[in-house]
């Protein structure tokens, strides 16, 4: 069974004032970067940060009274545990968040403030889950699942419905793909309301689980190394999402770790948008791939909740990847004016020092001599090979970081 058309035009109806439709923004930096008419939908302006709360909103919303006086538990380490928190305490209703030991003090946080009771189970996604279900099968608590379900499904597909209302005639469309909810709901709205605006998903190279699945015509469990994107780190899709996709998507890409971090700089930058690493896939790949010069598309920005101490990361990678970062490290003669000296040269190329690293003590400098590890501000590449190259030049032995 799969949710119908009808569905979401209920989910549509049931959202009330909570539930905001987002903005769709022109964007003409990320147009002209694509060669495409880049359209951003916004959902990190969602309550909670996420499209996530809208499918948490109507799955308690079409509970019947006997269920929310049961409550409702669900297992997640983010987005999707806000989203039912926040919908449960609207609902004033007893909820309960399984999540891992690991997860986000901020999002854990988050979560216990909008009225939920946090239980930190299991060192992953797969133990916290198992946990919840133990949970509901002694309490009689629903399980609101954070994408294999028909409401949740329903309700992402108003996503696709906003599109078409705004932008009519959009043409291609892509969207993140973790466990497939927002991907399947999305599919249901556009393909049934204009089946020629092409629909693709994008996932992390990291865990491929739907690309793969759909290849081998099964559910598979794929993936499991290291990426930023948690949000969509999800080892197996859904049985139901499966089913969707398999039918509707017209294809579905990957991006790498390097890809989502530029995006989520320039989005920042260029678009004074704060998106998290799930959030930014599918940007990343158009601009990457530039896959659709001339096109109308619209790329979903998923979530914006990112954890502080990423984010610091990511400015600083950021401007390491394009060039605007540069660290080296010299040995120098420890001299009075040796390293006035060096500051001139770069001072002469306007070359900014952000950082300076003085090192007399470590072993593997020897006596009479300084390390000196530098951080440089250049405008971009061609800038920082200029400077290089200039010290090249002059004879300075140094070794580039990054």
């Amino acid at each position: 069974m799969t949710p119908s058309y009808e569905d979401v035009i209920k989910a549509q109806s049931m959202k009330g004032k909570d539930i905001r439709k987002t903005p769709l923004t022109y964007s003409p930096s990320f147009s002209q970067l694509t060669g495409s008419e880049i359209y951003l939908k916004s959902e990190f302006h969602q309550k909670t940060g996420s499209f996530k709360i809208r499918g948490a909103y109507f799955k308690i919303k079409s509970l019947t009274e006997e269920e929310k006086k049961n409550g409702v538990v669900a297992a997640s380490a983010g987005n999707h545990a806000q989203g039912v928190a926040f919908a449960s305490s609207l609902e004033k209703i007893p909820c309960t968040i399984v999540m891992p030991k690991n997860a986000s003090p901020a999002k854990v946080s988050a979560t216990r403030g909008y009225g939920a009771n946090v239980i930190l189970e299991g060192n992953n996604y797969e133990e916290s889950w198992a946990k919840a279900q133990n949970i509901a099968e002694k309490t009689g608590a629903t399980i609101i699942h954070a994408f294999d379900d028909l409401q949740v499904i329903a309700a992402q597909g108003v996503i696709g419905l906003e599109i078409l209302e705004d932008l009519p005639d959009v043409e291609e469309v892509y969207v993140p793909i973790g466990g497939g909810g927002l991907a399947a709901g999305m599919l249901i709205a556009i393909k049934t309301k204009n089946p020629k605006v092409k629909v693709i998903g994008v996932q992390s190279k990291s865990f491929p689980a739907m690309r793969e699945s759909l290849k081998e015509g099964t559910l598979k469990s794929v993936g499991g190394n290291r990426t930023i994107a948690d949000g969509i780190s999800v080892k197996k899709p859904g049985k139901i999402t499966f089913e969707i996709i398999k039918k509707l998507i017209d294809d579905i890409v990957l991006v790498d770790d390097n890809q989502i971090i530029k995006t989520m700089f320039l989005l920042m930058e260029r678009g004074k948008m704060v998106v998290e690493p799930a959030g930014a896939v599918g940007l990343a790949y158009l601009l990457e791939a530039k896959p659709s010069p001339g096109k109308k598309v619209v790329t979903i920005l998923g979530g914006g909740n990112v954890d502080m101490y990423l984010l610091g990361q990511i400015v600083a990678k950021g401007l390491t990847q394009m060039g605007r970062l540069v660290k080296i490290f010299i040995l120098l003669p420890d001299r009075p004016g040796a390293l006035k000296e060096l500051v001139d040269e770069i001072a002469s190329l306007s070359v900014n020092i952000v950082e300076v690293v003085h090192d007399r003590l470590s072993s593997n400098i020897d006596a009479g001599s300084a390390g000196v590890t530098l951080s440089l501000e250049t405008e971009g590449k061609e800038h920082a090979e200029k400077l290089i190259e200039h010290l090249k030049n002059k004879n300075i032995k140094f070794t580039v970081m990054t």
